[in-house]
């Protein structure tokens, strides 16, 4: 709960009043915090790292392309082969262990899959489908419809985020994906991403950044790859400040594993979150937050000032 006060005055005084500690400051800014800060506006690239978060792909006008997993069973009845069928998924998918899939087809595999009649009547749909709008650019689309709007996501290893996570679980669940997956647009990935990526983003830092900049969902975390990713402060991670956080990451992802097929849902429901899993995202939070201070935060005010110090103090120095 949050609880604020406020008067005419221009000159007066300003208190921030954490638990049972009172600050005088000189500025109280939209956040809550004493920085000189306006608003955090979100960045198309990520301001403090190379490594870019893409949205996934839309799927609009394109219902002939998506399998229900009774449908993909049909299709490999009929001698359509496994690699051209995809899962597709989104937020909903990813968390709650949901089934869905797609037709993945190359430009130079389209004459080989449309000897299958239902590919051939799907393909058909979709085009059908694309010319009926009003929508120029979904007419101009028509002339490939065995094919979404972008071709991407595809890659070997991809970092997969959810789009929206319930505000009772304590970790923002990304994970891990292969050539397997494609993620739909209500998910965002970050292509060919290594690992300690996926440490940061699972952290108790990274949830109490997007729990401030990003928007919600009702009460929900919406998470957003220009606000939450490309807007987060990283500090000039070292090899072995990499390495650490790689080997941080995969503990958490075994922990999820052995306790297969438990969905992400079931693992980060706070009542029965399972003991090794907790272990490994502690361990991973002691981890990243050593790299930041030296030590563990003690607490979520504790995070949100460091970032917001680390912030000022890196994009002061970008516009200098």
């Amino acid at each position: 709960m949050v609880v604020t006060g406020l008067d005419r005055k221009s000159d007066g005084s300003r208190w921030i009043f954490t638990e049972d500690a009172k600050r005088e400051v000189l500025n109280i800014n939209p956040y809550l915090t004493h920085h000189n800060i306006d608003v955090v506006p979100a960045h198309k690239k990520p301001r403090f790292t190379e490594v870019p978060m893409e949205y996934g792909v839309y799927y609009s006008k394109s219902a002939g392309l998506i399998l229900e997993p009774t449908e993909k069973s049909k299709l490999a009845e009929e001698g359509l082969p496994l690699n051209f069928m995809r899962r597709f998924l989104g937020s909903s998918e990813f968390i709650n262990g949901k089934e869905r899939y797609c037709l993945w087809i190359d430009d130079t595999e389209l004459l080989e899959v449309s000897k299958i009649p239902e590919v051939r009547e799907r393909i058909a749909a979709v085009k059908h489908d694309r010319l009926e709008t009003d929508d120029a650019a979904v007419n101009k689309l028509a002339s490939r419809p065995h094919q979404f709007r972008e071709r991407k996501g595809d890659e070997a290893v991809k970092i997969f985020i959810p789009i929206v996570s319930s505000e009772n679980r304590e970790y923002f669940p990304a994970g891990l994906s292969d050539t397997s997956v494609i993620p739909t647009n209500k998910a965002f990935f970050i292509p060919n991403g290594p690992l300690w990526t996926l440490s940061i983003i699972s952290s108790k830092l990274h949830l109490a950044w997007i729990d401030t900049i990003c928007g919600r969902l009702r009460t929900d975390y919406s998470y957003s790859n220009t606000l939450g990713w490309n807007t987060f402060p990283v500090p000039k991670l070292t090899e072995r400040n990499r390495v650490d956080l790689t080997a941080a990451a995969e503990g958490i992802l075994l922990a999820r594993e052995a306790h297969f097929p438990a969905t992400i849902a079931d693992l980060y429901d706070p009542e029965t979150m399972p003991a090794d899993l907790r272990a490994a995202h502690d361990h991973n939070d002691e981890v990243l937050e050593r790299i930041y201070i030296g030590r563990r935060f003690r607490n979520d005010t504790e995070r949100l000032e460091k970032l917001f110090e680390m912030y000022t103090k890196m994009t002061t120095k970008v516009s200098a």
